[in-house]
């Protein structure tokens, strides 16, 4: 079954609002749109990502799972980019100084399903994984 392609909302846990405000923005530029003491709205990509704050807990270990022989965090989540876009927004975060769990790379290449990715925490630990296809048909191939 096809959908029309919709923004999509989530809200993730964050222990430093301001840190994450600054990273979502200022690394990320992503526009801010409302906001409380406790929480703020971006547009990701077009999508509706919320930052709230949430105490620091003890038990915040990064899990991961082997993929491509890389420890992939997990949970994690994203946006999938056009190619284009996915090949300069990976360098701006480069010169950013963004450090990666996964750098940008390519997955199957030459083969169905070939796709860019990286992972990178934001400064609450959260997991983010950004991809790319250059055949976007092959986003859900077997």
């Amino acid at each position: 079954m096809k959908y029309p392609v919709a923004p999509f909302h989530i809200a993730i846990p964050v222990h430093n609002l301001e840190e994450c405000r600054a990273f979502y923005r200022d690394v990320l530029d992503c526009p801010e749109g409302r906001s409380s003491d406790h929480w703020v709205d971006f547009n990701l990509f077009g999508h509706q990502l919320v930052i709230h704050y949430k105490e620091k807990t003890t038990n915040e270990d990064l899990y991961t799972n082997a993929v491509d022989g890389k420890n992939v965090p997990v949970p994690h989540y994203g946006v999938v980019l056009p190619w284009e876009t996915f090949q300069t927004f990976s360098e701006e975060l480069k010169q950013k100084g963004v450090k990666f769990v996964i750098e940008p790379y390519v997955r199957f290449k030459g083969e169905r399903g070939e796709q860019a990715t990286m992972f990178f925490l934001d400064p609450a630990g959260n997991a983010l994984e950004f991809k790319a296809f250059k055949d976007i048909d092959q986003l859900f191939a077997k």
